[in-house]
């Protein structure tokens, strides 16, 4: 094992290979270390989120290090058969590439069972392992900028199913009617880890492959639970009757969405977190209104947003530094201030202008929003589509009655410091775990020039450019492998991006390092245009398994 270091809450274990891989994650599962949070395995690691409270790097590292990876990992009893149309648009390339007929890879893809290795690049997206030998094709040179949702792919030795329509550079061989991921199911993702999988021909079975192989939510399971039955509502909407006033929308701005602490725990089924970007601020504005601190609120970048009061109302806005305006329904108007709760009577309209420090305001109404939660958190995740919908103009937003004992928090001050263009914004930064892939001199070039973060920046990442790219020593294809909030994932362009709280809970572009949990909030903040500088706080060197 190879102990690699990825945050001040997270570590990555390189292994070997798959066999290893998941022997260790059966090991963990089995026998689990005290501290640790989540594990998220991929083809050659795991990375391990860990609560630093609780244990350490160093106490991590001397109790996994002494695993036993011999034991194979049993198959589940769990069969899924999933019908397959060969029609895909690089099924003659795959062909020509291991130098055989198209039909003889349709062959050798339906021949042999897959197993669910590990799940992530997307909700419900598995990474199947298995399957005949000779199926070991390379990444496209150029991924697609659209891939539709079922499109069954090849890439290395793995076999997966796209749940949703995105980009992407797999070989696809096919396409499948059948839903991976599907919110009204029990378990919204149809592949889980350790799952058999076997892939059929449709046009060896016939026309009538619903009879055959069920319903479009899912393939035919042998050995799984009973059917399928709604879980939550899978587009958040208002879910609660009882709500006793409401704030309607009469402006978005550039994109207003609801935000929690996040949906965590859900990695088995490729999702990541999500969650506020600037969590103190959050945090903040339920204190104010005195709501729970992980309730739901509003977050939206920019100014523009306007919400109107239908009843009685208790609102608190933290976050950016921006003008607020209080407008009544007969036109009086004033500016109120933010970090303290405002008190909106019926008709009342609040406005939020453009923010002069920091990107992102977070309202929260006093009793809570009457919002769904889906898989556990009201978290918007702008990447999976999961979570309720941004808002739009007309929108309805039930609020709740404040429960007795609701106690309205004094003002506080704004944040310091927050983000702006004029001034460049240091980021202390925790260097691994694949720094030494980048030659010497890009590893120093991270540190010593600026970068600027551009237009197509959002909640998914911060795209930065800078005067000189970073360059690779190690050219190679890596392995897909967990990536954490705060991630600075390099692409080809040698231009990082700097992984926010949508991300993708996988990747396969090596990450140089990882923005230090202290300063994850003010990257949240950090608007476009704006320069950063990133502050190593030590050298890159791999965990040692002595370590103390």
């Amino acid at each position: 094992m190879r102990f690699l270091p990825v945050s001040l809450n997270a570590l990555l274990v390189e292994l070997a290979d798959l066999d290893q891989t998941l022997a260790l994650l059966a090991s963990l599962q089995r026998d689990p270390v005290h501290g640790v949070a989540e594990l998220v395995p991929a083809a050659r690691t795991i990375l391990v989120h860990y609560r630093p409270w609780a244990t350490s790097a160093a106490a991590l590292v001397r109790a996994i290090a002494g695993r036993d990876l011999s034991q194979r990992v049993e198959r589940s009893n769990t069969l899924i058969e999933i019908p397959v149309r060969y029609d895909g648009e690089d099924l003659a390339e795959v062909a020509q590439w291991l130098g055989i007929t198209p039909a003889e890879v349709v062959r050798r893809h339906t021949g042999s069972e897959y197993t669910v290795a590990f799940t992530g690049f997307a909700p419900g997206f598995a990474y199947l392992s298995g399957g005949h030998p000779s199926l070991d094709v390379p990444r496209r040179r150029t991924p697609r900028t659209q891939i539709p949702a079922g499109a069954v792919g090849l890439a290395g030795t793995f076999s997966g199913v796209y749940p949703k329509a995105s980009p992407g550079g797999w070989q696809i061989i096919g396409t499948t009617p059948v839903p991976m991921w599907d919110l009204g199911r029990e378990q919204p993702a149809l592949l889980q880890p350790g799952y058999r999988v076997r892939f059929v021909d449709m046009a060896a079975v016939g026309g009538d492959w619903e009879a055959s192989f069920g319903t479009a939510t899912g393939g035919r399971a042998e050995g799984a639970g009973s059917g399928a039955v709604p879980a939550v509502d899978p587009h958040g909407q208002q879910s609660r009757a009882a709500s006793t006033a409401a704030l309607k929308v009469k402006g978005t701005g550039l994109l207003t969405v609801f935000q929690d602490l996040g949906r965590h725990g859900q990695a088995g089924q490729g999702v990541s977190a999500s969650g506020a970007l600037d969590q103190a601020a959050l945090r903040t504005a339920n204190r104010l209104v005195g709501n729970r601190s992980d309730s739901a609120a509003l977050e939206t970048v920019g100014g523009g947003l306007q919400l109107q009061s239908q009843g009685d109302t208790v609102l608190a806005v933290t976050g950016a530094d921006a003008p607020l305006t209080l407008r009544t329904a007969d036109g009086r108007q004033w500016n109120v201030p933010t970090h303290q709760a405002v008190a909106l009577a019926d008709g009342d309209t609040l406005s939020l202008g453009q923010p002069v420090a920091g990107a992102r305001c977070y309202i929260a109404a006093r009793g809570g929003f009457a919002v769904a939660p889906v898989l556990g958190s009201c978290a918007t995740d702008t990447l999976a589509g999961i979570g309720p919908s941004p808002l739009a103009v007309g929108d309805v937003l039930g609020v709740l009655p404040a429960p007795a004992g609701a106690v309205v928090g004094m003002p506080e001050q704004p944040a310091a410091d927050l983000p702006t263009v004029d001034r460049d914004v240091v980021l202390d930064v925790v260097l691994g775990p694949r720094t030494d892939w980048f030659t010497p001199e890009s590893v120093a070039r991270l540190a010593a020039q600026r970068w600027q973060v551009t237009p197509q920046s959002n909640r998914v990442g911060l795209r930065l450019t800078g005067e000189v790219p970073l360059e690779r020593a190690i050219t190679g294809e890596l392995p897909s492998e967990g990536t954490v909030l705060g991630a600075l994932q390099v692409p080809p362009s040698g231009q990082p991006i700097l992984f926010l709280a949508d991300h993708p809970l996988t990747g396969g572009y090596p990450v140089i390092g990882a923005v230090a949990p202290y300063h994850l909030d003010r990257a949240g903040q950090i608007p476009v245009g704006a320069w950063l500088r990133f502050n190593p706080i030590g050298p890159f060197q791999a965990l040692p398994p002595s370590a103390d």
